[in-house]
């Protein structure tokens, strides 16, 4: 039903708050992202420095992600939102002090803390999704959260190009830092319970790395949920580079005003990923095919963008309107993938797991956009080849997907139901429970 999302605001007050404190910080982050991109340009015009940006976006976030999963799995899920929230409003404003190219050293410095940061505070937060909905109401919870980020994707981005040319970026700066005690606000009113085993008195480093490896080892011994933990990732092989190359297409296409270019084309990735998962889940509501589903959504967004590669750059309307259709798919991608992990994963691992995830997809967007950027810059590679080339690796992606995984997953359905006919288990997540996983 449509009213489903209205239904879960109204209805579970701490999803409610949860979801309010994710849109206030979203919005934030997409003023950042973009003010970020128009800052480096300005000071350099270099595609490698504005790889960079991108690769400061998603590195640290990978080598944080171990910790973060630690730390949302051995604490307090809400207090480490909540720190995590304060520390980002006074990082961000940090970027006040950047207005030389000899300062570029700081902002990715800057960029590196907050997000380290982001990794603790969305890892717990995804975390905790699970820990305050019940069975029925956790897909819509996902596809609510991902279409949530769709929608402020769409008008920070926009938003945020505009004030930056209009206002200039330290406005967004400031912007952004309020945003954060805004989400801290909503976090710190929310009730997450929480079955997870606390950090023993006394660890040491060496238990530390223990139960990091013991997270690991949890994804090994169970491939059905390690599979699903590389869906993004292998979106992420093609797909890394293409978003770093949407911006300097939409640099190309609005040359007098680069940021509010580059907000439109990101708008317009953001109101794709929104809508692709709300019509897939209306179409094909059986999460046994959903498998097959993510690597067809990894072919379908290397072909939409093949085809901005080959075809005309004369408007900017239906280049755009390609752009969306090609996020459509990551966007069901991202929401069926991350349903499927929830569900599979306990409690107690669920944290590690998650930020195991996060470690494949920042890992691998991070080679992606280096390797753009070193064939644009050094490769002498053209912007409209090097949107084909990794149009190419996206559409080779999802067929090894279809390929490889999709039988392994056809067998693990099997092996499920098989099971559930000899001996039925004793919980199935009892509707109502708020742990219904």
């Amino acid at each position: 039903m449509q009213n489903e999302y209205l239904t879960l605001i109204r209805t579970n007050r701490n999803y409610r708050l949860l979801w309010s404190g994710a849109v206030a910080s979203f919005l934030g982050d997409w003023f950042n992202t973009i003010a970020l991109y128009v800052i480096v340009q300005k000071l350099t015009g270099s595609p490698l420095a504005l790889g960079a940006v991108f690769i400061t976006k998603m590195l640290p976030f990978a080598i944080g992600s171990p910790l973060a999963g630690l730390l949302t799995d051995r604490f307090n899920r809400r207090r480490l939102m909540i720190g995590t929230d304060v520390l980002r409003a006074v990082t961000v404003l940090g970027f006040l002090a950047i207005d030389r190219p000899s300062e570029l050293w700081l902002l990715y410095a800057l960029i590196s803390l907050q997000v380290f940061l982001s990794a603790v505070f969305i890892t717990a937060r995804m975390a905790s999704i699970p820990n305050i909905t019940t069975a029925e109401e956790l897909p819509v919870a996902n596809a609510l959260s991902a279409a949530t980020w769709s929608v402020i994707l769409a008008i920070g981005a926009a938003l945020g190009g505009l004030v930056s040319d209009l206002f200039g970026t330290d406005a967004v700066f400031v912007l952004d830092s309020l945003t954060y005690v805004i989400s801290a606000f909503f976090v710190w009113k929310t009730v997450i319970p929480q079955r997870t085993d606390a950090m023993k008195e006394g660890a040491t480093l060496g238990d530390a790395l223990r139960d990091i490896v013991a997270g690991w080892r949890h994804m090994v011994e169970r491939p059905h949920i390690g599979r699903i933990a590389m869906a993004k990732a292998a979106w992420s092989v093609g797909g890394g580079g293409l978003v770093f190359m949407l911006a300097i297409l939409g640099e190309r296409l609005f040359p007098e005003s680069p940021g509010l270019g580059i907000g439109v084309l990101y708008s317009i990735r953001g109101i794709g990923t929104g809508i692709g998962p709300i019509v897939a889940r209306r179409f094909v509501p059986d999460e046994r095919r959903w498998p097959a589903l993510l690597g067809t959504t990894i072919l379908a967004c290397g072909l939409v963008y093949i085809a901005i590669g080959l075809l005309p750059w004369g408007g900017w309307w239906w280049i755009a309107l390609l752009v969306g259709l090609a996020h459509a798919p990551s966007g069901i991608n991202w929401v069926f993938s991350t349903i499927l992990l929830q569900r599979r994963t306990e409690d107690r691992f669920r944290g590690r797991v998650v930020a195991t995830q996060w470690l494949f997809l920042t890992g691998t967007d991070s080679l992606s956009i280096l390797a753009a950027a070193l064939l644009l810059e050094f490769g002498g590679m053209s912007l409209r080849a090097g949107i084909l080339a990794f149009a190419v690796v996206e559409v080779v992606c999802g067929l090894l997907w279809l390929v490889l995984v999709v039988p392994a997953e056809t067998r693990h359905t099997i092996a499920v139901d098989d099971e559930a006919r000899v001996d039925p288990p004793l919980v199935r997540g009892e509707k109502g429970s708020r742990f219904g996983v």
